[in-house]
């Protein structure tokens, strides 16, 4: 069975529904912890998902399934509480009626500094929960290739997502099994793209990851938002699974069961991002899910459905966007190991 250090993964991450009632300062509570950072999804209505961290404050949004620039909003997140958060009346994330989506992590070390490499060095923020392989660092670009930026997790993040804030530039993501050649974006349904101006042809390390000069992860004196996400036994995985174009799909190993789950074929152009959770519908077949970058509401017909296991996932599906016959399809996985520090085994339900 696999180890895990974190014995409770609701401490660290988590997906709160709660029912929405258009009214100002709606307290949320029972998330477990402070966030700092929440993506709110509207299940039934048609709104933008909105993200927001505590590194930028709280009523600084920014728009997954958009290339919109950060803005604030007084009517959306709040401000973070001690076991949750507080919203205002907007639709999006406190929907009159609707079931509202809360996807929350903890990071909560912060800190300051400069940033290193090639360039002039400038000055970041971050945030870092070690424990369970997360950051959120806020810098300041140089426009110079080579530009290294600390994360702060003490290993190797293989997922990096990156938002220029200031303008009307894509979503940069870096998938470490892709390699350090390309980029797959978040706000579109594109394939991954090749070129050394986003990351330098550079791997993350334990220590940094590392820009070229595209003005989207780079610009001189932009400002920019990243979440890094390392792999951490029993608790969070990502990789690389090949499709095999049935409803009978290829298991994916995980080591625990997972609580989230989001998927890219980032080979196959016209292809959606998808997100499925433990709490929609709570059981298998498991056919309930959003695309991360569309404003679509909840889908379940199934189509591209899987079945969240004991100890990883499985498509059960014949469509690309999760199962393409061959297909290279990108995860990422959060949640519970079977055996935690206490060397307690979790039960499966």
């Amino acid at each position: 069975m696999a180890y895990s250090g974190i014995d409770k993964s609701s401490l660290h991450f988590q997906n709160k529904q709660f029912t929405g009632n258009n009214t100002d300062a709606h307290a949320i509570t029972g998330v477990g912890f402070q966030p700092d950072m929440v993506w709110f999804k509207n299940t039934t209505a048609q709104n933008n998902w909105r993200a927001f961290d505590s590194l930028r404050g709280a009523t600084k949004r920014i728009v997954p399934n958009e290339n919109s620039s950060e803005n604030t909003e007084t009517s959306q997140l709040q401000a973070f509480g001690a076991d949750g958060f507080t919203v205002g009346a907007d639709g999006s994330v406190n929907g009159n009626g609707n079931v509202m989506n809360a996807y929350s992590w903890k990071a909560g070390t912060t800190g300051s500094g400069t940033t290193t490499g090639s360039g002039t060095g400038k000055s970041y923020n971050y945030s870092v929960n070690t424990a369970a392989g997360f950051s959120i660092i806020k810098y300041t670009g140089n426009g110079t290739a080579g530009h290294t930026i600390p994360h702060h997790i003490g290993v190797k993040p293989e997922w990096v997502m990156v938002k220029q804030l200031g303008g009307t530039y894509d979503w940069r993501v870096y998938f470490d099994k892709e390699g350090a050649t390309k980029i797959v974006r978040l706000n579109t349904n594109g394939n991954s793209s090749s070129g050394s101006e986003f990351w330098n042809n550079t791997a993350t390390s334990s220590t940094v990851f590392t820009l070229g000069d595209n003005i989207g992860v780079n610009g001189n004196d932009g400002e920019y938002i990243a979440y890094c996400f390392a792999p951490k036994t029993g608790y969070c995985k990502m990789g690389k699974y090949r499709g095999n174009g049935s409803a009978d799909g290829n298991f994916v190993y995980c080591g625990f069961k997972p609580s989230i789950i989001i998927i890219k074929d980032s080979d196959n152009n016209g292809e959606n991002w998808f997100l499925f959770d433990n709490k929609r519908p709570g059981y298998n077949f498991n056919k309930n899910l959003f695309n991360p970058n569309d404003v679509a509401v909840e889908t379940t017909s199934g189509a591209n459905g899987i079945d969240i296991l004991s100890n990883g996932f499985k498509p059960r599906s014949t469509n690309n966007g999760t199962n393409r016959s061959g297909g290279g399809l990108n995860y990422l996985a959060i949640g519970q190991s079977l055996v935690g520090s206490n060397n307690v085994p979790c039960t499966a339900r």
